[in-house]
Protein backbone atom coordinates (compact mmCIF):
# COMPACT_ATOMS: atom_id res chain seq x y z
CA UNK A 1 0.00 0.00 0.00
CA UNK A 2 1.18 3.25 -0.79
CA UNK A 3 1.02 6.75 1.54
CA UNK A 4 1.07 9.92 -1.14
CA UNK A 5 2.31 13.16 1.54
CA UNK A 6 0.97 16.56 -0.93
CA UNK A 7 1.64 19.89 0.05
CA UNK A 8 -0.79 22.95 -0.94
CA UNK A 9 1.21 26.19 -0.60
CA UNK A 10 0.71 29.51 -0.35
CA UNK A 11 2.28 32.79 -0.26
CA UNK A 12 -0.45 35.30 -1.47
CA UNK A 13 1.21 38.77 -1.48
CA UNK A 14 4.05 37.69 1.15
CA UNK A 15 3.43 39.24 4.99
CA UNK A 16 5.01 37.53 7.78
CA UNK A 17 7.55 39.98 9.95
CA UNK A 18 11.17 39.38 9.35
CA UNK A 19 12.94 37.90 12.50
CA UNK A 20 10.83 40.57 14.54
CA UNK A 21 14.58 41.71 15.80
CA UNK A 22 12.80 44.94 16.20
CA UNK A 23 9.29 44.53 17.67
CA UNK A 24 9.85 41.72 19.88
CA UNK A 25 6.21 40.66 19.77
CA UNK A 26 5.63 37.68 21.45
CA UNK A 27 9.28 36.87 21.23
CA UNK A 28 9.68 35.64 24.69
CA UNK A 29 6.65 33.18 24.63
CA UNK A 30 8.30 31.56 21.35
CA UNK A 31 11.51 30.93 22.89
CA UNK A 32 10.68 28.56 25.31
CA UNK A 33 7.62 25.85 25.81
CA UNK A 34 7.21 24.43 28.68
CA UNK A 35 5.64 21.02 28.30
CA UNK A 36 2.87 20.60 31.07
CA UNK A 37 2.75 17.01 30.85
CA UNK A 38 6.74 16.20 31.35
CA UNK A 39 8.18 19.20 32.65
CA UNK A 40 10.69 19.50 30.02
CA UNK A 41 11.14 22.52 28.13
CA UNK A 42 11.00 22.57 24.60
CA UNK A 43 13.96 24.97 22.93
CA UNK A 44 11.86 26.61 20.14
CA UNK A 45 14.91 28.58 19.38
CA UNK A 46 16.82 25.07 18.31
CA UNK A 47 13.67 24.06 15.89
CA UNK A 48 14.03 27.42 14.19
CA UNK A 49 17.62 27.04 13.49
CA UNK A 50 16.90 23.24 12.28
CA UNK A 51 14.28 24.37 10.53
CA UNK A 52 16.45 27.31 8.38
CA UNK A 53 19.60 24.59 7.80
CA UNK A 54 16.45 21.95 6.37
CA UNK A 55 15.38 25.12 3.83
CA UNK A 56 18.74 25.97 3.11
CA UNK A 57 19.61 22.62 2.12
CA UNK A 58 16.60 21.85 0.00
CA UNK A 59 17.09 25.20 -1.46
CA UNK A 60 20.33 24.06 -2.76
CA UNK A 61 19.08 21.07 -4.03
CA UNK A 62 16.17 22.26 -6.07
CA UNK A 63 18.29 25.18 -7.33
CA UNK A 64 21.24 22.59 -8.58
CA UNK A 65 18.42 21.02 -10.47
CA UNK A 66 16.86 24.02 -12.22
CA UNK A 67 19.71 26.42 -12.26
CA UNK A 68 17.70 29.07 -14.50
CA UNK A 69 14.38 28.80 -13.38
CA UNK A 70 11.99 30.46 -10.61
CA UNK A 71 12.41 28.79 -7.08
CA UNK A 72 9.34 29.20 -4.34
CA UNK A 73 8.39 26.50 -1.46
CA UNK A 74 7.59 26.23 2.51
CA UNK A 75 10.21 24.84 4.13
CA UNK A 76 8.08 25.19 7.12
CA UNK A 77 5.12 23.61 5.50
CA UNK A 78 7.47 20.44 4.30
CA UNK A 79 9.16 19.70 7.61
CA UNK A 80 6.07 20.09 9.69
CA UNK A 81 4.18 17.74 7.29
CA UNK A 82 7.48 15.30 7.59
CA UNK A 83 7.30 15.58 11.03
CA UNK A 84 3.24 14.41 11.14
CA UNK A 85 4.74 11.78 9.02
CA UNK A 86 7.44 10.57 11.83
CA UNK A 87 4.80 9.86 14.13
CA UNK A 88 3.93 7.20 12.35
CA UNK A 89 7.14 5.97 11.48
CA UNK A 90 9.68 3.37 13.44
CA UNK A 91 13.12 2.80 14.21
CA UNK A 92 15.43 3.40 10.97
CA UNK A 93 12.61 5.66 8.73
CA UNK A 94 11.76 7.91 11.81
CA UNK A 95 15.80 8.27 12.69
CA UNK A 96 15.88 9.49 8.51
CA UNK A 97 12.89 11.69 8.21
CA UNK A 98 13.77 13.82 11.41
CA UNK A 99 17.59 13.30 11.07
CA UNK A 100 17.17 14.81 7.34
CA UNK A 101 15.22 17.42 9.09
CA UNK A 102 18.49 18.51 10.57
CA UNK A 103 17.72 16.98 13.88
CA UNK A 104 20.36 15.84 16.35
CA UNK A 105 18.04 13.03 17.98
CA UNK A 106 20.89 12.12 20.92
CA UNK A 107 20.58 16.00 21.64
CA UNK A 108 16.77 16.86 20.95
CA UNK A 109 14.43 14.06 22.14
CA UNK A 110 11.33 12.74 19.50
CA UNK A 111 9.10 13.98 21.78
CA UNK A 112 10.46 17.24 22.49
CA UNK A 113 10.71 17.82 18.40
CA UNK A 114 7.02 17.17 18.25
CA UNK A 115 5.77 19.74 20.88
CA UNK A 116 8.49 22.09 19.50
CA UNK A 117 6.40 22.00 16.85
CA UNK A 118 3.25 22.01 18.14
CA UNK A 119 4.12 24.96 19.82
CA UNK A 120 5.25 27.26 16.81
CA UNK A 121 1.85 26.16 15.19
CA UNK A 122 0.12 27.11 17.90
CA UNK A 123 1.42 31.00 17.44
CA UNK A 124 1.12 30.76 13.58
CA UNK A 125 -2.61 29.85 14.14
CA UNK A 126 -3.26 32.66 16.20
CA UNK A 127 -5.32 35.40 14.71
CA UNK A 128 -3.30 38.69 13.86
CA UNK A 129 -4.89 42.01 13.06
CA UNK A 130 -4.06 43.51 9.34
CA UNK A 131 -2.44 40.13 8.30
CA UNK A 132 -4.04 37.04 6.89
CA UNK A 133 -2.56 33.50 7.63
CA UNK A 134 -3.62 30.02 8.06
CA UNK A 135 -1.97 26.84 8.28
CA UNK A 136 -2.98 23.15 8.33
CA UNK A 137 -2.64 19.30 7.73
CA UNK A 138 -5.26 16.97 6.79
CA UNK A 139 -5.53 13.00 6.76
CA UNK A 140 -7.16 11.36 3.83
CA UNK A 141 -7.67 7.90 4.55
CA UNK A 142 -8.36 5.03 2.83
CA UNK A 143 -12.22 3.86 4.78
CA UNK A 144 -10.77 0.16 4.16
CA UNK A 145 -7.41 0.87 6.15
CA UNK A 146 -7.18 0.99 10.17
CA UNK A 147 -5.49 3.30 11.62
CA UNK A 148 -3.99 3.22 15.65
CA UNK A 149 -6.11 5.67 17.29
CA UNK A 150 -2.82 7.19 18.90
CA UNK A 151 -1.33 8.24 15.91
CA UNK A 152 -4.39 9.87 14.65
CA UNK A 153 -4.83 11.62 17.94
CA UNK A 154 -1.22 12.72 18.11
CA UNK A 155 -1.81 14.05 14.62
CA UNK A 156 -4.47 15.69 15.58
CA UNK A 157 -3.21 16.73 18.98
CA UNK A 158 0.32 18.29 17.80
CA UNK A 159 -0.20 19.00 14.56
CA UNK A 160 -3.74 20.09 14.26
CA UNK A 161 -4.54 17.53 11.45
CA UNK A 162 -8.15 16.85 10.02
CA UNK A 163 -8.76 13.10 9.49
CA UNK A 164 -11.53 12.25 6.70
CA UNK A 165 -12.77 8.79 5.35
CA UNK A 166 -11.66 8.33 1.66
CA UNK A 167 -12.85 5.84 -1.15
CA UNK A 168 -9.61 5.54 -2.94
CA UNK A 169 -11.35 2.63 -5.21
CA UNK A 170 -13.17 5.79 -6.63
CA UNK A 171 -10.14 7.75 -7.38
CA UNK A 172 -11.66 11.02 -9.45
CA UNK A 173 -14.14 11.52 -6.62
CA UNK A 174 -11.05 10.98 -4.33
CA UNK A 175 -9.33 13.44 -6.46
CA UNK A 176 -11.99 16.18 -6.24
CA UNK A 177 -12.24 15.48 -2.51
CA UNK A 178 -8.80 16.52 -1.89
CA UNK A 179 -8.28 19.43 -4.59
CA UNK A 180 -11.50 21.12 -3.02
CA UNK A 181 -10.47 21.01 -0.09
CA UNK A 182 -6.96 22.70 -0.56
CA UNK A 183 -9.11 25.18 -2.78
CA UNK A 184 -11.09 26.30 -0.23
CA UNK A 185 -8.00 26.54 2.45
CA UNK A 186 -5.55 28.28 0.21
CA UNK A 187 -8.80 30.97 -1.06
CA UNK A 188 -8.69 29.61 -4.46
CA UNK A 189 -5.02 30.25 -5.25
CA UNK A 190 -3.64 26.23 -5.63
CA UNK A 191 -6.51 25.10 -7.98
CA UNK A 192 -5.44 21.34 -8.56
CA UNK A 193 -2.57 20.22 -6.02
CA UNK A 194 -3.19 16.63 -6.87
CA UNK A 195 -3.34 15.21 -10.85
CA UNK A 196 -3.80 11.97 -10.52
CA UNK A 197 -4.12 9.24 -8.19
CA UNK A 198 -4.40 4.92 -8.17
CA UNK A 199 -6.10 2.35 -6.91
CA UNK A 200 -3.15 1.39 -4.56
CA UNK A 201 -3.09 5.21 -2.72
CA UNK A 202 -4.28 4.49 0.90
CA UNK A 203 -3.86 7.36 2.47
CA UNK A 204 -3.02 11.44 1.50
CA UNK A 205 -1.10 13.31 3.72
CA UNK A 206 -1.77 16.95 2.73
CA UNK A 207 -0.62 20.40 4.42
CA UNK A 208 -1.21 23.92 2.94
CA UNK A 209 -0.10 27.88 4.06
CA UNK A 210 -2.46 30.80 3.15
CA UNK A 211 -0.46 33.90 3.71
CA UNK A 212 -1.69 37.71 2.93
CA UNK A 213 -0.96 40.86 4.14
CA UNK A 214 -0.49 44.85 2.29
CA UNK A 215 2.86 46.88 2.03
CA UNK A 216 3.22 49.17 4.74
CA UNK A 217 3.94 51.72 2.38
CA UNK A 218 2.29 50.45 -0.97
CA UNK A 219 4.00 51.42 -3.81
CA UNK A 220 1.97 54.01 -5.95
CA UNK A 221 0.42 51.67 -9.20
CA UNK A 222 0.76 55.42 -11.72
CA UNK A 223 4.32 54.79 -10.94
CA UNK A 224 4.63 51.19 -12.33
CA UNK A 225 6.60 50.98 -15.68
CA UNK A 226 7.82 48.81 -18.04
CA UNK A 227 11.36 48.10 -17.94
CA UNK A 228 14.28 45.64 -18.55
CA UNK A 229 15.09 42.59 -16.40
CA UNK A 230 18.08 41.16 -17.15
CA UNK A 231 17.93 37.27 -16.77
CA UNK A 232 21.88 36.82 -17.61
CA UNK A 233 24.71 39.10 -19.62
CA UNK A 234 23.10 38.21 -22.93
CA UNK A 235 19.31 38.16 -22.29
CA UNK A 236 16.78 40.37 -20.39
CA UNK A 237 12.79 40.21 -20.41
CA UNK A 238 10.53 43.77 -20.32
CA UNK A 239 8.64 43.58 -16.87
CA UNK A 240 6.27 45.93 -14.94
CA UNK A 241 8.63 47.25 -12.36
CA UNK A 242 7.27 49.49 -9.15
CA UNK A 243 9.10 52.22 -8.13
CA UNK A 244 9.31 53.71 -4.46
CA UNK A 245 11.50 57.17 -3.88
CA UNK A 246 12.65 58.58 -0.64
CA UNK A 247 12.26 55.71 1.33
CA UNK A 248 13.54 54.80 4.27
CA UNK A 249 13.59 50.81 5.31
CA UNK A 250 16.37 48.60 7.18
CA UNK A 251 19.33 47.93 4.72
CA UNK A 252 22.42 46.24 4.80
CA UNK A 253 24.91 46.10 2.31
CA UNK A 254 26.97 42.93 2.32
CA UNK A 255 30.64 43.16 1.12
CA UNK A 256 31.75 40.12 1.75
CA UNK A 257 28.85 38.37 0.25
CA UNK A 258 28.91 40.95 -2.33
CA UNK A 259 24.92 41.88 -2.22
CA UNK A 260 22.37 43.90 -0.91
CA UNK A 261 19.95 43.48 1.45
CA UNK A 262 16.52 45.33 1.86
CA UNK A 263 13.38 44.82 3.93
CA UNK A 264 10.02 46.31 3.49
CA UNK A 265 7.87 46.22 5.84
CA UNK A 266 3.83 45.24 5.76
CA UNK A 267 1.08 46.39 7.72
CA UNK A 268 0.67 44.77 11.01
CA UNK A 269 3.55 42.60 12.33
CA UNK A 270 4.71 41.68 9.04
CA UNK A 271 8.17 42.36 6.61
CA UNK A 272 10.00 40.98 3.88
CA UNK A 273 13.72 40.47 3.29
CA UNK A 274 14.99 40.60 -0.36
CA UNK A 275 18.54 39.72 -1.40
CA UNK A 276 20.00 41.19 -4.41
CA UNK A 277 23.17 39.95 -5.50
CA UNK A 278 25.99 41.53 -7.49
CA UNK A 279 26.15 41.01 -11.32
CA UNK A 280 27.30 37.20 -11.43
CA UNK A 281 27.33 36.30 -7.23
CA UNK A 282 24.45 34.82 -7.09
CA UNK A 283 26.08 31.28 -6.51
CA UNK A 284 28.75 33.03 -4.36
CA UNK A 285 25.50 34.26 -2.28
CA UNK A 286 23.85 30.71 -3.14
CA UNK A 287 26.37 28.98 -1.49
CA UNK A 288 26.48 30.62 1.58
CA UNK A 289 22.96 30.47 2.79
CA UNK A 290 23.37 29.09 6.15
CA UNK A 291 21.41 29.83 9.39
CA UNK A 292 24.33 32.32 10.43
CA UNK A 293 24.06 34.08 7.09
CA UNK A 294 20.70 34.86 7.31
CA UNK A 295 21.01 35.71 11.41
CA UNK A 296 24.27 38.33 10.13
CA UNK A 297 21.29 39.82 7.50
CA UNK A 298 18.83 40.63 10.39
CA UNK A 299 21.38 41.34 12.66
CA UNK A 300 23.16 44.31 10.66
CA UNK A 301 19.61 46.19 9.24
CA UNK A 302 19.62 49.43 9.79
CA UNK A 303 17.22 52.28 8.56
CA UNK A 304 18.71 53.72 5.63
CA UNK A 305 17.20 56.37 3.28
CA UNK A 306 17.18 54.86 0.09
CA UNK A 307 16.32 57.53 -2.68
CA UNK A 308 15.32 55.22 -5.57
CA UNK A 309 14.02 51.52 -5.09
CA UNK A 310 12.85 49.31 -8.20
CA UNK A 311 11.36 46.01 -7.60
CA UNK A 312 9.54 43.97 -10.17
CA UNK A 313 5.87 43.62 -10.06
CA UNK A 314 5.04 39.41 -10.36
CA UNK A 315 3.74 36.37 -9.94
CA UNK A 316 5.27 32.80 -9.82
CA UNK A 317 4.31 29.30 -9.00
CA UNK A 318 6.24 26.05 -8.76
CA UNK A 319 5.45 22.48 -9.11
CA UNK A 320 7.79 19.61 -7.26
CA UNK A 321 7.47 16.12 -6.79
CA UNK A 322 10.16 15.77 -3.95
CA UNK A 323 10.45 12.09 -3.76
CA UNK A 324 13.58 12.35 -5.75
CA UNK A 325 14.91 15.70 -3.87
CA UNK A 326 14.87 14.24 -0.37
CA UNK A 327 16.63 11.11 -0.52
CA UNK A 328 19.82 13.30 -1.68
CA UNK A 329 19.17 15.15 2.30
CA UNK A 330 19.08 11.74 3.61
CA UNK A 331 15.07 10.20 3.83
CA UNK A 332 15.51 7.57 1.88
CA UNK A 333 13.64 4.41 3.82
CA UNK A 334 10.09 5.83 4.13
CA UNK A 335 9.92 5.69 -0.16
CA UNK A 336 11.02 1.81 -0.25
CA UNK A 337 9.69 -1.00 0.39
CA UNK A 338 11.78 -1.09 3.87
CA UNK A 339 9.86 1.70 4.98
CA UNK A 340 8.52 0.94 8.72
CA UNK A 341 5.29 3.11 8.63
CA UNK A 342 3.82 0.63 11.71
CA UNK A 343 3.24 3.13 14.67
CA UNK A 344 0.07 4.28 11.46
CA UNK A 345 -1.43 1.26 11.38
CA UNK A 346 0.25 -1.31 13.63
CA UNK A 347 1.75 -2.99 11.03
CA UNK A 348 4.54 -2.10 7.96
CA UNK A 349 2.22 -2.41 5.33
CA UNK A 350 2.81 1.72 3.84
CA UNK A 351 5.44 3.31 1.96
CA UNK A 352 5.58 6.78 0.54
CA UNK A 353 5.33 6.92 -2.99
CA UNK A 354 5.22 10.81 -3.45
CA UNK A 355 5.25 13.92 -2.39
CA UNK A 356 3.99 16.62 -4.07
CA UNK A 357 4.70 20.24 -3.78
CA UNK A 358 3.31 23.50 -5.07
CA UNK A 359 3.40 27.32 -4.29
CA UNK A 360 2.56 30.60 -5.56
CA UNK A 361 3.83 33.99 -4.99
CA UNK A 362 2.06 37.42 -5.91
CA UNK A 363 3.91 40.88 -5.44
CA UNK A 364 2.46 43.60 -6.59
CA UNK A 365 1.96 47.84 -5.48
CA UNK A 366 -0.35 46.68 -2.57
CA UNK A 367 0.11 43.40 -1.76
CA UNK A 368 -3.02 41.28 -2.55
CA UNK A 369 -6.06 43.64 -2.21
CA UNK A 370 -7.10 46.44 -3.72
CA UNK A 371 -6.78 49.56 -1.66
CA UNK A 372 -6.68 53.66 -1.83
CA UNK A 373 -4.45 55.31 0.59
CA UNK A 374 -2.94 59.02 1.68
CA UNK A 375 0.24 58.98 3.28
CA UNK A 376 2.04 61.93 4.93
CA UNK A 377 6.14 60.29 5.23
CA UNK A 378 7.97 60.94 8.19
CA UNK A 379 11.33 60.27 8.30
CA UNK A 380 13.83 60.42 10.99
CA UNK A 381 16.78 62.49 10.83
CA UNK A 382 20.22 61.04 10.46
CA UNK A 383 23.29 61.41 9.01
CA UNK A 384 23.67 62.26 5.80
CA UNK A 385 24.51 59.48 3.27
CA UNK A 386 25.26 59.23 -0.80
CA UNK A 387 22.55 58.87 -2.74
CA UNK A 388 21.45 55.03 -2.91
CA UNK A 389 19.61 53.45 -5.83
CA UNK A 390 18.57 49.42 -5.41
CA UNK A 391 17.44 48.05 -8.64
CA UNK A 392 16.04 44.38 -8.53
CA UNK A 393 16.75 44.52 -12.14
CA UNK A 394 18.47 40.56 -12.50
CA UNK A 395 18.07 37.89 -10.34
CA UNK A 396 17.17 38.00 -6.43
CA UNK A 397 16.34 36.30 -3.26
CA UNK A 398 13.13 36.50 -1.30
CA UNK A 399 12.96 35.18 2.36
CA UNK A 400 9.32 35.52 4.01
CA UNK A 401 9.97 34.50 8.11
CA UNK A 402 7.35 34.87 10.42
CA UNK A 403 8.53 37.55 13.23
CA UNK A 404 6.38 36.19 16.09
CA UNK A 405 8.39 32.43 15.74
CA UNK A 406 11.65 33.02 13.61
CA UNK A 407 10.54 30.38 11.46
CA UNK A 408 10.93 30.30 7.76
CA UNK A 409 7.60 30.27 5.95
CA UNK A 410 9.08 30.89 2.06
CA UNK A 411 12.06 30.81 0.35
CA UNK A 412 11.75 32.32 -3.24
CA UNK A 413 14.55 32.95 -5.84
CA UNK A 414 13.06 34.98 -9.17
CA UNK A 415 15.32 34.23 -11.92
CA UNK A 416 12.28 35.72 -14.29
CA UNK A 417 9.46 37.71 -13.37
CA UNK A 418 7.65 37.37 -16.57
CA UNK A 419 7.59 33.41 -16.18
CA UNK A 420 4.99 32.49 -14.16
Amino acid sequence: MALLVALGLLLAGMCPDVLCYRCGTRQGDAAVHEDQENGTQVDSLTLVSRNTDFAFSLYKKLVLKNPDKNVVFSPFSISSTLAVLSLGANSNTMEEILEGLKFNLTETPEADIHQGFAHLLDILSQPWDQVQISTGSAMFIEKSLEILAEFREKARALYQAEAFTTNFQQPQEAKKLINDYVRKQTQGKIEELISDLDEEISMVLVNYIYFKGKWKNPFDPHDTFKSEFHLDEKRSVKVPMMKAEDLTTPYFRDEELSCSVVELEYTGNASALFILPDEGKMQQVEASLRPETLRKWKNSLRPRMIDELYLPKFSISTDYSLENILPQLGIREVFSTQADLSRITGAKDLRVSQVVHKAVLDVAETGTEAAAATGVKIVPMSAKFPELTVDFNRPFLVFIIDGNTDIALFLAKVTNPKRG
